[in-house]
């Protein structure tokens, strides 16, 4: 078809061909030529053709700086014509030590900040290269790399950098492409090196070697990187989810008793402006509760974020809210793609690749370069030595030389001369006829034949590099040896466990702790060395500042290196520290339990276990108010989520009121609130799985109920009885009979309108202490010794002295030192026990030993 002129073709083409064939090649240029890095240099196209500019005209380490337009300038005109922006952003990014773990360029003025201010314009900032810049550059005059034509075909560009340093890795790389995208973190040069030095040393060296090397990215900024799942993924497939966290201290103010929350890092490319005002948002929106102040305090000597915190806030919970809802935990999604040579055409293609593989790229790209470089030398060496043999063979003859130059007529006659007479190369000869008559002094003919001596045993030298594999392998070693003396430096990203690095236990004294929670559910720890020993019938401590409507529920004592499982109402089951539990003074209320377990304000807390560990050869006993038991394998309970999960099936009428650990093979007590007991095999009752009911393990009369359960662990413990009014008793566990399970059980004791209903049952020896806690918050402490020895009939003595509408709700065992190994006991075994209705109509409280 032609056109009306006839001077053009018009082709009929349909539409999607073209956009098809014109939108692959466009993808493959953004591909090859902009987005993303070469696998031997690291590199993109733009950063490639910065460095060689500067290096160009001169701007090395040492040596003045110049205007970054100069450098701009000559990039756009030589190498990169794509607009002068995308090249002042390459320099700056190359600039920035919070963007490159070893920066490739030295900048003198605004090149940005961690805050998101952006750099000066290119008029007002100078720039020249780094020295690891310069190894990047080294041996580039050597014929090392290919060279291409330039945009215009007027100059030569290098395809790729000699990169003595592994920069793929060392300083990462991201970028998006037509489909694709690379997102490469930074490492630690020491740490790659090694794994290359492992690697050059056994070329089939596994994954989880390499791993022994490289222990993960190390970010420019620090901080520290959450876990070693993601690293694992990244180095063995490729690609990984690498979570990262700020750096944050808590530290406690001298001036008053609040606690402030100090950032010192911030995961990778975290703005730390508009980080802090995320905080400030979350603050006024009440997602995170307890903060009273921000401020930016960083300045030259670092980063510092304060975060001031209000008295009654727990440290650990607002820190742990801000990692949540905050950009103080991010994550870094590792794709290691990048510009690989094709073995069959040599044209780069992208591709994913496990670190090994990025890493033997790097090494046969070294390799090929010592080859070139080493063929380079050699080429030079042999012409030298060509030529100085020619310029000893001119002054061993001197003479003659002489003689034949002063009578040629010119000097093509007098080299052609020299040439058919000393049989010598036009290049000799010329070497004869440019040299200098100072040449001809004896010291100089020696300086000549050393030279030539040298030069010989360089050609050999070379000759043997470049016929011994092995020697090539030792000198890239040696290389690397040398840059990590210059440039290697310590890891600043510190790597932690994924559940490790904030539960802050090797800062943590292990000590036992009095844990009290309010019928309204304030909760508290409290040394136990607070509470001071007192003889029996005392008046007792103020223990905590309450509400005329509220009332201690429960009291434990555990070790703050515990866990603490929480069991509510609805069956579920929650995990907490101890020492996450706020500390405070015996008058003082605590912290809402809702605040730490993802919980609602409208949740009861039916019972509350201290664990040492998860062992599948240790159960939870359950018991209910309606006289239900339960036994579950502990290891069932080891992964709670912050949801919680199904702990045990609770009908409409009943209640949980008690949960401890067994061995399997414990006798279990249960007392109900009339004062009856039945004592019965914990192999009684079968194991059951969690989200269960469970088998009766008491008959009740129909207004009665189960306030206690003990599970026995001491042959010649005995039991110590504690009713609403303070009255209390010790009976021998012998004259408790084993029964069946589902009994109607004994009498343990005679209640009257004196001694109120049963409060608790416990076991305990003679060596003991008891904790008593009132409705009004009365906390007394006394040895069990003190307390009668009576058989189970029995009434009791008065333990503590109570007003008149005040009443125990809870008793708690405090655990000696020398109890804390015994066989069988720990710190961390509990008892609660639920009283039911008392006299006011108040509901009653769980016991704990």
């Amino acid at each position: 078809m032609t056109a009306p002129n006839n001077r053009e073709r018009i082709l009929p083409r349909l539409i999607d061909e073209e956009i098809k064939e014109s939108f692959i090649n466009y993808s493959m240029s953004v591909i090859v030529s902009r987005a993303l890095p070469d696998v031997r240099d690291g590199l993109k196209p733009v950063q490639r053709r910065v460095l060689y500019a500067m290096n160009e005209i001169g701007l090395t380490p040492g040596r003045p700086y110049k205007k970054s337009a100069t450098v701009v300038g000559d990039v756009l005109g030589k190498y990169h014509p794509h607009g002068d922006q995308s090249v002042y952003d390459a320099l700056v990014r190359m600039v920035q030590d919070f963007s490159l773990r070893y920066p490739l360029v030295d900048g003198q003025g605004n090149f940005g900040s961690v805050d998101g201010d952006p750099a000066a314009a290119y008029r007002y900032t100078e720039s020249r290269l780094t020295r690891a810049a310069t190894e990047m550059l080294n041996d580039i005059d050597k014929n090392t790399v290919d060279f291409a034509p330039n945009f215009d075909d007027r100059l030569q560009e290098p395809t790729v950098l000699p990169a003595g340093i592994p920069n793929l890795m060392v300083n990462g790389s991201s970028g998006i492409a037509v489909g694709m995208a690379t997102n490469i973190p930074p490492h630690n040069l020491r740490e790659v090196a090694a794994a290359l030095v492992a690697l050059i040393d056994n070329p089939d060296l596994e994954p989880s070697a390499i791993r022994k090397h490289i222990k993960g990215p190390d970010f420019p900024t620090g901080a520290y990187i959450y876990g070693r799942q993601g690293i694992q993924d990244y180095i063995e497939t490729g690609r990984g989810r690498v979570v990262m966290r700020a750096r944050a201290v808590i530290e406690e103010k001298e001036s008053s008793s609040k606690s402030q929350i100090v950032v010192t890092e911030l995961p990778y490319q975290v703005n730390k402006a508009r980080l802090v005002e995320q905080i400030a948002e979350l603050h006024r929106e009440q997602k995170v509760e307890g903060i009273s102040a921000l401020r930016d305090e960083s300045d030259r000597e670092g980063m510092r974020i304060v975060i001031e915190l209000k008295r009654d806030a727990i440290p650990r919970v607002v820190l742990n809210q801000l990692y949540k809802h905050s950009t103080m935990q991010s994550t870094f999604g590792v794709i290691m793609l990048a510009l690989v040579p094709d073995a069959a055409t040599g044209r780069l293609v992208p591709k994913v690749m496990p670190v090994r593989d990025v890493l033997l790229h790097y090494i046969n790209h070294r390799h090929d370069v010592i080859v070139r470089r080493t063929q380079f030398d050699l080429d030079k060496a042999l012409e030298r030595e060509h030529i100085l043999e020619g310029l000893k063979i001119a002054v061993d003859n001197i003479d003659e030389v002489i003689k034949i130059i002063r009578a040629a007529p010119d000097t093509p006659t007098a080299s052609g001369q020299l040439q058919r007479r000393f049989k010598l190369s036009e290049r000799q000869a010329e070497a004869i006829l440019n040299m200098r008559l100072a040449k001809l002094t004896g010291l100089e003919i020696d300086k000549l034949e050393e030279e030539l001596r040298e030069v010989r045993a360089m050609i050999a030298d070379l000759k043997e590099i470049l016929n011994s594999r092995p020697r090539r392998m030792q000198i890239m070693k040696d290389e690397l040896a040398e840059v990590v003396a210059k440039y290697g430096d310590d890891r600043r990203s510190e790597i932690t466990s994924d559940e490790g690095e904030f539960t802050i236990e090797d800062l943590i004294a292990e000590e036992d702790m009095v844990v009290t929670m309010s019928h309204s559910g304030y909760i508290k720890r409290t040394p136990v060395t607070t509470y001071r020993k007192q003889r029996r019938g005392g008046r007792g401590l103020s223990g905590q500042d309450l509400k005329d409507t509220d009332f201690i529920e429960r009291l434990f004592i555990a070790s703050t290196h515990d866990y603490i499982m929480i069991f509510t109402d609805d069956g579920r089951v929650f995990w907490l520290k101890v020492h996450e539990i706020p500390a405070a003074g015996r008058a003082t209320r605590g912290k809402p339990i809702v605040n730490l377990i993802n919980v609602s304000p409208d949740t009861g807390i039916r019972s509350m276990v201290a664990v040492r560990e998860f062992r599948e050869d240790q159960y939870l006993f359950f018991c209910t108010r309606n006289g239900t038991v339960k036994k579950t394998q502990l290891s069932e309970y080891g992964n709670v989520r912050a949801t919680g999960i199904k702990a045990i099936k609770i009908e409409k009428d009943d209640a949980l009121i008690d949960v401890q650990i067994t061995s399997g093979t414990n006798d279990v007590v249960l007392a109900t609130k009339h004062g009856l007991s039945i004592r019965f095999p914990e192999s009684q009752v079968r194991d059951m799985g969690r989200d269960t009911t469970g088998v009766k393990g008491v008959d009740l009369r129909p207004d009665d109920k189960v306030v206690s359960m003990v599970v026995v662990r001491r042959i010649d413990a005995t039991l110590l009885l504690v009713t609403e009014k303070g009255m209390g008793k010790v009976t021998d566990l012998t004259e408790y009979r084993v029964q069946g399970r589902g009994g109607k059980g004994i009498i343990t004791g005679k209640l009257s309108d004196k001694t109120g209903g049963l409060v608790a049952l416990m076991e305990v020896v003679q060596d003991d202490e008891i904790m008593l806690i009132t409705k009004n918050g009365v906390i007394i402490r006394s040895a069990v010794n003190e307390v009668r020895n009576t058989g189970r009939n029995a009434q009791g003595v008065k333990l503590v002295n109570l007003d008149a509408k005040d009443f125990v709700c809870a008793v708690a065992r405090v655990v000696s030192e020398k109890d804390e190994n015994a066989e069988g006991l720990e710190a961390d075994d509990s008892v609660a026990g639920d009283n039911g209705d008392n006299g006011d109509g108040a509901e009653g409280s769980d016991a704990a030993e």
